[in-house]
């Protein structure tokens, strides 16, 4: 029985998917589609920067509609079925794609061993980072620009592109509009008997930056003032924010069920009508299932964020001193402590 290295397909190690669903064998089958090459994406996290980097894969397909795209991340179960490969970022996989030969390498951290893998994968072009000198560089000219706003605080502020801009630019595609692409969940596990309007928030920044932190006593009074207004209020979040969570819940008319794993939190967000979020995962999943999103951001570039006409960022009225900074260092005043409940509150009621 021969057998067809070359269909975009063949696994190798177990049936293909033609093969176990339809019952085809390479000899007369219909499902054949010769792979022409293979594509590498490294993009290792965090999770919301791998969601918000799937706006590449549309482009990478019309470019290279018959290649096999493979992309290594610590976050597989994010990635989009599109993605032929999806791989977790460990020694095995590492193994298999540097004994693997791509025709382009899209290196798109700027993480020195993020860099290292890149230089290390048989490829014939790289678009992204590279490591020289043991340090990460931009691989071509194109990632000059987004490489010169990761390092000086300055060419950050003044930049005016979106990310999405700046990844497809470094990518050398256009940013035409191209939308994060995330498989739609199943049903959420988060059962809410209810009709109202569902308003998903989430409630911390992760452990990283908390310098974004809202003031516990706000989220409360923002609770109060949409259950007042007859909205069902979910509370969002991962462990970090598991503890703060708990104590709304308890003081509030907000439902919260615990922590979920990626793909039921993917659908939780789903069920949700409107999300209100700093910059976080919650953020791009939101984005990425079309919520509406309110978006309450201090310390990072607005121009940053492309919300694709649904939704708003909101800033406190005084501005932020602790740009890309990781905790508040302003002696004068917090920003955060200047965004009222009551502007966020608006803001999800122009939504509803």
């Amino acid at each position: 029985m021969n057998y067809r290295a070359d269909c975009i397909h063949f696994v190798g190690c177990v049936p293909c998917k033609p093969n176990k669903m339809y019952g085809a064998e390479c000899s007369d089958c219909s499902y054949y589609t010769q792979r022409k090459g293979r594509i590498l994406v490294i993009k290792l996290g965090a999770a919301g920067d791998v969601i918000r980097t799937t706006v590449i894969l549309s482009s990478i397909r019309e470019v290279y509609p018959e290649h096999e795209i493979w992309w290594i991340t610590e976050t597989p179960q994010l990635l989009p079925s599109s993605v032929h490969k999806r791989l977790e970022f460990n020694l095995a996989n590492t193994l298999l794609v540097q004994a693997t030969e791509f025709d382009v390498v899209y290196s798109l951290d700027k993480d020195a061993f993020a860099c290292a893998l890149e230089l290390s994968v048989t490829k014939k072009q790289t678009f992204g980072f590279t490591l020289q000198d043991g340090l990460p560089a931009p691989a071509n000219e194109l990632a000059r620009h987004k490489f010169i706003t990761g390092i000086f605080d300055r060419a950050n502020k003044a930049n005016t592109l979106s990310y999405q801009q700046e990844i497809l630019e470094l990518c050398g595609f256009t940013y035409t509009g191209q939308e994060y692409e995330l498989d739609v969940p199943g049903a959420s596990p988060l059962v809410i008997e209810s009709s109202a309007p569902v308003v998903g928030l989430n409630t911390g920044c992760g452990d990283r930056w908390v310098s974004r932190e809202w003031p516990l006593d706000y989220w409360k009074q923002l609770i109060t003032q949409l259950a007042d207004w007859k909205y069902t209020v979910v509370l969002l979040g991962g462990p970090a924010e598991h503890e703060r969570n708990i104590e709304l819940s308890s003081q509030t008319q907000a439902v919260y069920r615990g922590t979920y794993s990626l793909p039921d939190f993917v659908a939780v967000v789903n069920r949700c009508d409107v999300v209100v979020s700093a910059v976080t995962m919650a953020m791009h999943v939101a984005i990425a299932m079309k919520k509406p999103l309110v978006l309450m951001n201090n310390i990072f570039n607005k121009h940053e964020f492309e919300l694709y006409g649904r939704g708003e960022i909101i800033e406190p009225p005084l501005e932020c001193q602790c740009f890309f900074g990781q905790t508040c260092t302003n002696t004068e005043y917090r920003c955060m402590d200047h965004l009222m409940p009551q502007t966020v509150a608006d803001a999800v009621k122009r939504y509803l």
